[in-house]
């Protein structure tokens, strides 16, 4: 099968962040060790998903590891003009279908360019690594990464994820955690607004911190401008509460996010946000005892990644790749989870992240090429010569 081919297959499994992908992959799973190479599962607790990963070459030190994920993001409420589950060639030099870019181009790439991988005289091995649930907070990540340090004898010394990147080296990604903030305060009528507690009022007063904390952190030079923007960033996309207008409201709730430049720790910016809203309980509570203030985390945290633009892999990514600089991201992805766990981590596939999470997303035929020759090229730098 070509990569156009194990594209179509790949993005006929609609499946999303937070559901079962045991059927994608267990048919990645079958595919790879039809030519001959033994692959491990990595279950959820549950066993309804599992990410995979698999050597192929010699147990040596210094491989590389190819690392993709293969949830996608829904379609609902979109407006897309072909099936988003069937890989549609436009006549345009692109290919349409959810996940196509975001990330399952890159995915087929890997698997179409296995026959070469076994064919080769490989002196370092190359690794695939292909997770679940990066679409909702980068869930397996951790996970995987330990499992791979734990399964190998051998240490792998490079990551490459492949999101989409135009193929262009990224080494730095910002962090990202989201949040739900649920704020519990006393029904009345509006008459009465200081003998109660609004939950409504006390949520835009917590809205207000978490945007003031970000101008903070702005005003203290907390400033990394290979970014855009150059700052960790507080952002709430969603807020609820109250059930007429003149009523006091006692319950109310919001999400937010906290996406982190390197310098800075969302655990941090949390914990003061936490802080906050404890001095808000004293203090309310002479008002309504049973005033309180809950947030939950969606997700753990997900790192950023940091990579010098020094270190070795910079350069190794770069000269398997027509690009001659490398640059950041400001989404998050697995690479600063497979940084943690000690590999040299870089982001680099084909497709644009301008075209993902969007309806008619697609991939350029060219940027599937491309990709196709950035794996050769590794599979040749890594072969005896």
């Amino acid at each position: 099968m070509n990569e156009v081919e194990i594209l179509r297959k790949l993005v006929s499994f609609p499946v999303l962040g937070g559901e079962s992908n045991l059927s994608i992959i267990t048919w990645i799973q079958n595919y790879i060790e039809s030519y001959g190479i033994k692959t491990s599962l990595v279950p959820n607790d549950e066993g309804n998903k599992a990410s995979l990963h698999c050597r192929i070459g010699p147990a040596i030190d210094g491989g590389v590891v190819l690392s993709g994920h293969t949830d996608v993001v829904p379609v609902v409420g979109q407006e897309w003009s072909t099936d988003p589950f069937v890989l549609t060639d436009g006549e345009d030099g692109k290919l349409y279908a959810r996940g196509s870019c975001d990330m399952k181009g890159f995915v087929a790439c890997c698997l179409a360019v296995l026959p070469k991988m076994v064919a080769a005289n490989l002196e370092t091995p190359i690794y695939f690594a292909f997770s679940y649930d990066e679409e909702i907070g980068c869930l397996a990540g951790p996970d995987l990464v330990r499992a791979i340090n734990a399964h190998y004898y051998e240490k792998p010394k490079y990551a490459i994820i492949g999101e989409p990147t135009m193929l262009q080296p990224m080494i730095g990604q910002k962090g990202i955690c989201v949040l739900e903030t649920h704020v519990n305060g006393s029904a009345g009528h509006s008459s009465r607004i200081l003998q109660e507690v609004s939950a409504i009022h006390e949520s835009a007063r917590l809205v207000l911190w978490l945007e003031d904390k970000m101008k903070q952190l702005v005003d203290a030079g907390r400033i990394d401008t290979r970014f855009q923007p150059p700052h960790s960033s507080l952002h709430i996309g969603q807020i609820q509460g109250g059930i007429a207008p003149n009523i006091i409201a006692d319950q109310a709730s919001f999400f937010w996010d906290v996406r982190t430049i390197p310098m800075d720790q969302a655990v941090d910016i949390i914990a003061e946000f936490d802080t906050y809203c404890r001095f808000r309980e004293t203090t309310l509570r002479k008002i309504y005892p049973e005033f309180k203030i809950i947030t939950k985390q969606h997700h753990p945290p997900v790192p950023p990644l940091d990579t010098d633009e020094h270190d070795n892999i910079v350069a190794f990514t770069l000269s398997l790749v027509e690009n001659d600089s490398w640059g950041t991201v400001s989404y998050a992805a697995e690479a600063g989870q497979f940084a943690e766990g000690g590999f040299q981590s870089i982001i680099c596939g084909p497709g644009s992240i301008a075209q993902a999470h969007r309806a008619n997303e697609f991939i350029e035929i060219d940027q599937m090429t491309k990709g196709i020759q950035m794996i050769e090229k590794l599979i040749h730098k890594l072969s005896v010569k």
